[in-house]
């Protein structure tokens, strides 16, 4: 590898401030990728990444990018919960990149759950 100039540094730190970005801030959407040993072990850091990309190449700021540690669905991983705001979270399970584009595509931007890849929706929480 050469040289880095300042000009190639620039880009690279404009490049990743601006996917830190996607993990901060108030949004209408939330997507965590469930990134315990198990998950990580499944390959939850390409779903991590696939989401990422999807969003910055989306060009939208309403969705917040964020993760977690262990779902406590080991076999399923790896998996992601999606969250639109007003509406019942949605855990996807048995994730590749291709699928977690898809998820970007019809359910954070057109608001269509796919069904293909939902284990369950709603709270894991039970009321007291």
């Amino acid at each position: 590898m050469g040289k880095l100039s300042i000009e190639d540094l620039r880009r690279i730190k404009e490049r990743e401030m601006a996917r830190m970005s996607l993990r901060e801030g108030d949004h209408r959407a939330k997507i965590t990728v469930h990134m315990g040993t198990c998950g990580i072990a499944s390959g939850a850091r390409k779903i991590l990444e696939a989401f990422l990309e999807a969003v910055q190449a989306s060009g939208t700021t309403e969705v917040l990018i964020t993760q977690s540690g262990c779902a406590g669905l080991c076999n399923r991983e790896p998996m992601a919960t999606v969250e639109i705001r007003g509406e019942a979270p949605v855990k996807y399970v048995d994730l590749d990149p291709d699928k977690a584009r898809r998820i970007f595509q019809e359910h954070v931007m057109g608001g269509k759950v796919v069904e293909d890849y939902a284990l369950g929706r709603g709270s894991e929480t039970t009321a007291g």
